[in-house]
């Protein structure tokens, strides 16, 4: 989750520094799938 935190914070700082939308967008959708990642790893096995 802090992988997630990270990639989001670039986003938000690629954001306001007016980088091309397509950083902005790869970054959020790798935090998105950290998160996923994060959440998958946290299931009890059955």
């Amino acid at each position: 989750m802090g992988l997630a935190g990270l990639l989001i914070g670039g986003a938000v700082s690629f954001h306001r520094q007016k980088l091309p939308r397509v950083f902005v967008i790869s970054f959020g959708v790798l935090a998105l799938l950290a998160l996923v990642a994060a959440y998958l790893l946290t299931l009890a096995p059955q």
